[in-house]
């Protein structure tokens, strides 16, 4: 009786070649085939380190289709290695359906540690904070920003987004929560890697007149519902403006510019007042 082979989960360098484990290494030489999300990413890497492994495709177009040839192979008894283009496989990548259906045939799966975009990043933020909460990338609407924003406000959030909607993003996450401190990292471990720090503002600014390129990771801090100022002098300057006759949308755009208090949390206060 053929003997089943083994599922290894191989995370791959995020940038830097030499972010590699010597385990994996030794893995992806030894193992039958090599599942990629882009084989042509990942031959950079095998070149690299002269493994001359069988690869085959294996990206979300093709994940169902691929995942019945794989479970064939390892029943057959070959070993197989999935890697993504980057950092840690499943993390915003495919293969999902690999892992069910190795699960349900009794396949065993072994995970490697390594690179991982999301904790490189929360490695360097010095948050105070310690919890956190990862979305893979930003919603697209402003309406479901709002809602994950609003919902999970009071821990670290960390996001993918692209260098070309990156200021435009900060911009309604500001106007959601307020100013509170951000951190993005960008082209982590690469030649051109970029930490900034500051709060949303600035970071605005910056890449106002900076413009973004390459992979970014965005981590917005955590922070309890106390704010400064508190909500008895923002419903003070409520009471003021209203009696001058200006709508609950245009008290709620000034109080936000000029304190920093989140726009839709002075605009639920002017409704109730």
């Amino acid at each position: 009786m053929t003997k089943i082979g083994i599922l290894y989960i191989c995370p791959t360098p995020i940038g830097n070649l030499e972010d590699i484990t010597l385990r994996t290494i030794r893995v992806l030489k030894e193992v039958d085939i090599i599942a990629c999300e882009d084989t042509r990413v990942t031959q950079k890497l095998l070149n690299h380190y002269k493994i001359t492994t069988q690869t085959v495709s294996y990206h979300k177009f093709s994940e169902k289709e691929k995942s019945v040839y794989l479970i064939k192979q390892i029943k057959e008894g070959k070993n197989i290695a999935l890697v993504s283009d980057a950092g840690t496989p499943l993390i915003s990548d495919p293969g999902a359906e690999l892992i069910r259906e190795a699960n349900l045939n009794n396949i065993k799966v072994i995970p490697l540690p390594g690179a991982s975009s999301v904790i490189t990043a929360l490695s360097v933020a010095g948050t105070e904070k310690g919890d956190f909460a990862f979305f893979g990338f930003l919603p697209r609407t402003f309406k479901e920003k709002e809602k994950v924003l609003t919902k999970y406000s009071e821990i670290n959030m960390v996001f993918f987004e692209s260098a070309n909607r990156i200021v435009d993003s900060l911009a309604e996450i500001l106007e959601i929560l307020g100013d509170r401190n951000a951190v993005i990292a960008r082209e982590l471990t690469k030649i051109y890697e970029e930490i900034k720090k500051g709060n949303i503002s600035n970071l605005i600014e910056y890449y106002r007149q900076n413009p973004p390129r390459g992979e970014i990771v965005l981590i917005i801090e955590g922070q309890k519902e106390e704010k400064s100022p508190d909500e008895v002098e923002i419903c003070e300057k409520i009471k003021i403006l209203k009696t001058e006759g200006f709508s609950t949308k245009e008290i709620s755009k000034i109080i936000s510019m000029l304190t920093g208090f989140p726009k839709k949390k002075v605009y639920d206060l002017a409704l109730n007042k």
